[in-house]
């Protein structure tokens, strides 16, 4: 778009006003598209991204204790950071607050962002406060970089490997619409992801070409990955870890807020090479598909193509 190399997205409303946006920046944006924005200081390379959480939008006043929503919030942006093999380094936070909120509900909330930074090596480098309606928070981490894992590498005879075991946050979150408190597997699942840090950079040491974490559902950032590597991505239904939680393999295809990671490798990494990294990280890590020439994510079932079910979309 308009001379800037952005990378190709996936399907939905939500992207066309990204792609919008690029447009009507033009060259005044850098390339963006992934996970992260790379961007190269003298001899260093710096992955930068942020994340918004919106109270009523990703969680619900009730839902999380302070501590929790903060480790669950600066989690979803650290993952980011996974999903390109950087090594994090600070983590800002801007948070609006809410009437009603005392200093110890800040102070917590800033807890649990400390306590999601310190377990991945990172410091809080600072951020902002102001008044608001309703809570938003808004995290900004930055990690450093050697060869970022891009979502564009990935190409025709690589094998598709996701972390973990999908479709936990979604049953947390369709217990919570239904008005009940979720099972204590969905419930942790929701409330304190992983990001995949260590993962990552023994994935990218292991030759990934293309990965991304699974923020918006394995079939929805797959279509991303798709897009901007230029193939398809085939996923096997049967062979996509569900976990305990989750009510269906739908639920695993679809469940978004998991922060696993979706990696394209390609020969001669097998099952060897997967049994090490669950050995080493004690994460389960399954084959669930190829990646293929053309086009777009196409879902098999028992061998036989079936349309893949839609999951949550910010906008429609």
């Amino acid at each position: 778009m308009s001379g800037v190399p952005h990378a190709d997205l996936g399907p939905g409303a939500e992207f066309d006003r990204i792609r919008a946006v690029w447009e009507r920046l033009g060259a005044r944006a850098a390339p963006s598209g992934d996970d992260c924005a790379i961007v190269r200081i003298g001899s260093e390379q710096l992955a930068v991204s942020t994340d918004l959480a919106v109270e009523g939008t990703h969680f619900r006043e009730g839902w999380l204790g302070k501590i929790e929503l903060g480790w669950r919030v600066a989690a979803a942006a650290l993952s980011d950071l996974a999903a390109v093999a950087a090594v994090p380094a600070g983590v800002l936070a801007s948070v609006g607050v809410p009437p009603g909120w005392d200093e110890r509900a800040v102070t917590d909330l800033m807890d649990g962002i400390g306590n999601a930074a310190h377990a991945v090596g990172a410091t809080v480098w600072g951020g902002d406060l102001a008044r608001s309606e309703r809570l938003v928070v808004d995290v900004t981490v930055v990690g450093m970089v050697a060869r970022a894992v891009l979502r564009s590498g990935a190409k025709p005879g690589d094998a598709l490997w996701v972390s973990g075991a999908l479709g936990g946050p979604g049953a947390a979150l369709a217990a919570w619409a239904a008005g009940k408190e979720p099972g204590a597997l969905a419930r942790e699942r929701f409330a304190h992801p992983v990001p995949r840090i260590a993962e990552a950079r023994w994935l990218e040491a292991a030759g990934a070409r293309a990965m991304i974490d699974l923020s918006d559902g394995l079939v929805a950032d797959a279509g991303h990955l798709a897009a901007a590597s230029g193939v398809a991505c085939r996923i096997d239904r049967e062979a996509v870890p569900i976990h305990a939680a989750a009510g269906s393999e739908d639920d695993a295809l679809v469940s978004g807020e998991e922060y696993e990671l979706l990696v394209a490798l390609p020969a001669p990494f097998g099952d060897a090479e997967a049994v090490e990294f669950v050995e080493q990280f004690a994460v389960p890590f399954t084959r669930i598909g190829t990646v293929e020439p053309g086009h777009g994510v196409h879902v098999y079932a028992q061998g036989s193509p079936v349309d893949p079910p839609q999951g949550f979309r910010h906008f429609r």
